[in-house]
């Protein structure tokens, strides 16, 4: 292993009950060539003054001003203070493990440029973890691991933010932080696709994702529902969709009418199809619900499934399946 610079890129604001945890966990890292950019991005706590006296202590430790409002500019803001060979991104409220730093360096040097290194993360929280958070974290384990994590982009996002490394390059090659579109940790997962820079698997855990009510990604407008989906479209109209093949909608629920409404104001033509006997038959937004079996009549068709329950989601993965259709090819799940 080389004893290459490590720039990791860390905005904050407001989280000075769990910051020096955060610094505590870089410090102890297996690798020691690294520097550490802390960006407040306006705090009125005591973040600021937390950070300062780590700053005293350790040179690898630098202390910065947002240049304007917002984690996009912050996270802008830190890159141009970085001369690392290699760049990663963290959060000033999470915990590395020892080996993050050691581990995502040797599978880069070892895979080189155009790959990406990820780490499993754990998820915690002081009273106890949701059970939808932890089906998320084993859902995104389970790409990781085998480094898949591609296969299911339009579902969530299939990179954890604090916990991916990258050569500096190939960072710079997809355009970094200089996209101003949110949720910009999914934004710029997508746009690590569209590179096609490869997912190195990963077996051990690199990060503790910590969660909390007033966390940035529970409250704030940029994180609600209706940006990932507007940003999964823009991105599947971009990256997968082939005009020339008719293109259906499966589900008619709250998402299924949400990506509908979209579709209808981009003029992207659909058939939208269900299995609710209430909805077969009748018109949404001046669009017939047909019967899911309607499909069988397209020729060589896209789908995009809205349909949520897990149950349901696999049976219609089976049909998938036995009629010879391929994912991220001829099937998307947007949920």
């Amino acid at each position: 292993m080389s004893n290459a610079l490590i720039s990791i890129l860390i905005p904050f604001k407001n989280t000075e009950a769990y910051i020096g945890e955060c610094v505590d966990s870089i410090i102890n890292q297996s690798y020691s060539n690294w520097e550490a950019i802390f960006i407040d991005d306006n705090s009125n706590d005591g973040s600021y003054a937390i950070i300062e006296s780590y700053t005293h202590e350790d040179s690898r430790i630098q202390l910065y001003k947002n240049d304007a409002n917002g984690i996009i500019n912050a996270l802008k803001t830190a890159y141009k203070y970085s001369s690392g060979h290699y760049i990663t991104r963290m959060d000033s409220d999470d915990l590395m493990t020892v080996i993050r730093l050691e581990t995502m360096l040797n599978n880069l040097e070892k895979h080189g440029k155009k790959h990406l290194a990820l780490g499993l993360v754990n998820y915690f929280r002081a009273d106890g973890l949701s059970d939808g958070f932890a089906r998320y974290e084993r859902w995104l384990n389970g790409l990781t691991i085998n480094g898949n994590n591609y296969t299911e982009i339009y579902k969530e996002c299939v990179i954890p933010s604090p916990c991916w490394m990258l050569h500096r390059d190939d960072f710079e090659a997809c355009n970094g932080f200089n996209s101003n579109t949110y949720p910009e940790d999914y934004d710029l997962a997508f746009r690590f696709y569209k590179a096609d820079y490869k997912c190195i698997p990963c077996d051990k855990v690199l990060l503790h994702w910590r969660d909390y009510s007033t966390r940035t990604s529970r409250t704030h407008e940029h994180y609600a529902e209706n940006s990932f989906l507007d940003l999964k479209v823009d991105y599947f109209l971009e990256l997968n969709y082939d005009a020339s093949r008719p293109l259906a909608v499966w589900g008619a629920g709250h998402k299924g009418k949400t990506l509908a409404k979209i579709l209808l104001k981009r003029n992207i033509p659909f058939c939208w199809i269900c299995d609710n006997p209430k909805k077969i038959g009748k018109h949404i937004y001046d669009q017939e619900l047909f019967n899911f079996d309607f499909l069988a009549e397209l020729q060589n068709p896209q789908s995009i499934v809205t349909v949520a329950n897990t149950k349901a989601q696999e049976e219609i993965s089976q049909y998938f399946e036995t009629n010879h259709m391929k994912p991220m090819i001829d099937y998307f799940f947007f949920c």
